[in-house]
């Protein structure tokens, strides 16, 4: 499938982490003209051997003129707004959270004006949706119960107004659970993987929550098939699998893919409060205008992950 927003340059942010390291070299291999806005102090590690292939620009988000250069300079076909902070156990800072996802996407949608005809791809988070008891839609009333999930809210309505007012094409995708390679080591599935590939017992809840798991090769899939899609501007597509499936049967899936003899210390690590029965995404917006649905299955994405894992985990060494 050829992508015609490629022919024009494509700007990526947040391309250090899990999700936009992966989206950048999707974009490599799709032959694009690569660039990335990354922090001074930003670690590569995720882009280690494809650095010397895109364009670096070290602008934070919070240089709010400097931004406004960059873009202009480069003027980009699609901007790619993969920023996110608060996702992990160690970035629990309100004040953190507000100024990444909620100042710095504001400053890049004012900084994008002067490249109009650009799209823009806000990363959102099923956070934004707080508790349902069904199958969460895009035009759900939005009851975030974190500050994540409220600054997340809060950045997709800030693309929405924008794009209302501009008419700009800037959408926001709401993924749900995604995992796979350089996924950060704390998170759920690399954890259980790592410690079964080195023989431990992984330490873990009860498992009897709920996620709604997809793979990253299918939302980088979705990521790349927003541009030029017949979309509203300001509109929401939730990305997931459209399947939940319970974190106790994710582990025990991990630990017999894995053929270890170790056994998960089930209940080692307390429960957070506030989880729920219900968190599944419903994919008939994303279906409809996109003709997409995930194309991995969990088996085959955790197959697929735990090879990754075994052949690099060097990278994680300090982890």
């Amino acid at each position: 499938m050829r992508f015609a927003f490629i022919d024009a340059p494509v700007l990526v942010t947040g391309a250090t982490g899990f999700v936009g390291s992966n989206l950048t070299r999707r974009l490599l291999q799709e032959q694009a003209e690569v660039h990335l806005l990354v922090r001074e102090q930003s670690d590569l590690w995720r882009l280690e051997g494809v650095v010397d292939q895109v364009h670096l620009h070290r602008v934070d988000l919070g240089e709010a003129s400097r931004l406004r250069d960059v873009i202009s300079t480069i003027k980009p076909s699609v901007i790619y707004h993969c920023v996110a902070f608060g996702g992990y156990p160690d970035e629990r800072d309100p004040q953190a959270m507000i100024e990444a996802n909620v100042r710095g996407t504001l400053n890049l949608l004012q900084a994008a004006a002067v490249a109009p005809q650009a799209w823009v791809i806000n990363t959102g988070s099923s956070s934004e949706y707080g508790m349902k008891s069904a199958p969460m839609k895009e035009d759900d009333r939005l009851e975030p119960i974190s500050v994540y999930g409220v600054t997340k809210a809060a950045a997709t309505l800030f693309c929405q107004m924008t794009a209302r007012a501009t008419r700009q094409p800037i959408v926001t995708t709401r993924l749900f659970s995604p995992y796979g390679p350089y996924e950060h080591s704390a998170r759920l599935i690399p954890s259980v993987i790592r410690s079964c590939l080195l023989g431990h017992a992984p330490d873990v809840t009860s498992g009897e929550q709920v996620r709604d798991f997809i793979f990253i090769d299918d939302v980088v899939d979705c990521f790349l098939r927003i541009p030029g899609a017949s979309l509203q501007p300001g509109d929401v597509l939730n990305v997931g699998s459209g399947r939940q499936t319970s974190v106790r049967g994710v582990i025990q899936q991990i630990v017999e893919l894995c053929g270890t003899s170790v056994q998960p210390r089930w209940g080692a690590i307390p429960r957070r409060p506030n989880e729920t029965t219900t968190w599944v995404a419903d994919l008939s917006k994303v279906t409809t205008n996109l003709g997409w649905r995930p194309a991995t299955s969990l088996d085959e994405g955790l197959r697929k992950t735990i090879a990754w894992f075994s052949a690099h985990m060097s990278l994680y060494a300090c982890a």
